[in-house]
């Protein structure tokens, strides 16, 4: 069902309810439960014409998110999202018995997400507009803080949609029909059931629906992490290659040093690896896990799609009720070899002109993105270092309340996108990027993430990548532009940047 379609995305539904059972020991309980109380939901349907149902059943055992995932055989669609190690504010209650949810007895924090198949997606032919954030925040509650809707919005909606972005259209959310919610110290499996009989979708229909996806759920988890080989790769090429990119950056800069508003333009390229044997993404992104635990692991997969992941450090934005919090990142520098020559980078990073240049454009537009909007707006720290395994950034957060929750939206078209991935000011940033760059750069450095009744968080699609069985993979990275930078320092940039991914892929040899 899409969530999109339909002329009253402002009515209510019938009923936004989650129902809790008593917890289990393993993952087939799990499943043996949730069948049980699907087929009790059938036989005492609820007398609405639309609605949205949780049903939900803990497991007493700590179950990673992404090993559910990957045991699911590719069943599409499929979301993957995960907390910060800093994040997981979300404290999760839930009943343990009375199957009513009103009986809290354990308070635990979401690490991770994995969903298959959609009990209710939201797609359309035209770019997010307010009205489709209210009708996709039509079947969210605050009173089912787990019912979320997880999906990705193009950069840049004017763009022309290329083929391989083709499935996800101007922007791609799913509230998962099954998921498995990973807890600091245990798991929830759960399905969700959604319907409206005015578009043409009703219970009946959810609920076969269901059952053919729940016949299809491995209740055997298995570890990605053990079966990545090093793989070879047969080829690997650029866009644009190191001449065209060079003319790019000198272009950009002579468009900065003229008369122009222009003081900042983020560009990209787009890597395509060919590997001998086919890539699996959920293993590849387990592989990005590794990589620390100050970023978000994302995955999005519509139907008839390739993958997206990646391993972003970047929030957006994260909303709790009123509360909105940001970042600005910019400059990147590798990490050093050694404790002093680590240090000696970072010192390096901060006294460096052209990053606080670029880091100073990063977080001033966002600041006052956020005033425009909030009552007030703190900025604390206002420049340190984020350090990652492989780079360390120049970092600030910033905090402010809003109004209402309808804004929301604003903040979401507001701070995307950021100068940290478009450039300043932003229309003459963008203009420049479509002129430059021949690829499309689909949901790459877009907003990535969930909405829910009370909380939201988005992270910004970098350091990603598009996975397509039998295709290979697109690797994408993108670095500032700014007065003093130089074409070959920020290609070996990007190579930096999506080492991550290539550190598991070897050249073959001819």
């Amino acid at each position: 069902m899409n969530g999109c379609q339909g002329d009253h995305p402002q009515l209510p539904l019938g009923t936004v309810e989650t129902r809790s059972f008593p917890a289990v020991r393993s993952p087939s309980l799990a499943v043996e439960a949730l069948s049980s109380a699907l087929s009790q939901l059938e036989a005492n349907p609820p007398p609405y014409t639309s609605g949205i149902i949780r049903l939900q059943v803990p497991i007493q055992l700590q179950i990673e998110a992404i090993d559910w995932l990957y045991a699911q055989n590719k069943l599409l669609p499929r979301c993957y999202f995960s907390n910060r190690a800093e994040a997981g504010k979300l404290s999760i209650a839930y009943a343990n018995g009375n199957g009513n949810g009103h009986t809290p007895k354990k308070h635990n924090k979401l690490v991770g997400v994995a969903g298959v198949g959609s009990a209710v997606f939201f797609q359309d032919l035209h770019p997010f507009s307010y009205r489709h954030w209210k009708s996709l925040k039509r079947f969210l509650s605050t009173e089912c803080p787990l019912i979320r809707a997880y999906g990705a919005i193009r950069f840049d909606a004017r763009a022309n949609i290329s083929s391989e972005w083709e499935a996800f259209g101007y922007f791609y959310f799913m509230v998962p029909q099954v998921e498995l919610d990973e807890l600091e110290n245990s798991s929830i499996l759960a399905t969700t059931i959604a319907w409206d009989n005015s578009l043409s979708w009703t219970l009946g229909n959810a609920i076969d629906e269901l059952k053919t996806t729940i016949h299809q759920i491995c209740s055997i988890i298995l570890k990605p992490q053990n079966k990545i080989p090093s793989m070879l790769m047969l080829s690997n090429s650029h866009i644009p290659s190191k001449t065209y990119w060079d003319l790019a950056v000198n272009r950009a800069l002579q468009k900065i040093r003229s008369d122009s508003a222009l003081i900042k333009v983020v560009l990209a390229r787009s890597s395509t690896v060919i590997s001998a044997i086919d890539i699996d993404p959920i293993a590849w992104l387990a592989c990005l896990q590794v990589e620390g635990k100050n970023a978000y692991q994302f995955c999005l997969q519509p139907p008839g799609a390739p993958a997206f992941i990646g391993n972003t450090p970047e929030q957006l934005f994260h909303r709790t009720w009123l509360d909105i919090n940001s970042e600005a990142l910019a400059g990147t520098r590798a990490r050093g070899k050694s404790l002093s020559e680590d240090l000696q980078i970072e010192l390096d990073l901060l006294s460096s002109p052209k990053d606080h240049l670029e880091f100073t454009i990063v977080r001033e537009s966002i600041r006052k993105k956020l005033e425009d909007v909030c009552n007030s707006v703190v900025v604390e720290p206002k420049k340190e270092i984020r350090k990652l395994p492989r780079v360390q950034h120049l970092y600030a957060k910033l905090s402010g309340r809003l109004e209402s929750e309808d804004d929301e939206f604003e903040i979401l078209s507001s701070l995307h996108p950021s100068p940290a991935v478009c450039g300043f000011p932003t229309e003459e940033a963008r203009v420049l990027i479509a002129e430059t760059e021949v690829f499309d750069r689909g949901m790459y450095a877009g907003p990535v993430g969930w909405f829910g009744g009370g909380e939201s968080e988005f992270a910004v699609g970098i350091r990603s990548a598009l996975v397509e069985e039998g295709l290979g993979a697109l690797i994408y990275a993108g670095t500032g532009v700014v007065e003093g930078s130089n074409a070959s320092s920020e290609w070996d940039e990007l190579e930096l940047k999506i080492s991550q991914f290539t550190k598991s892929l070897k050249l073959e040899v001819p």
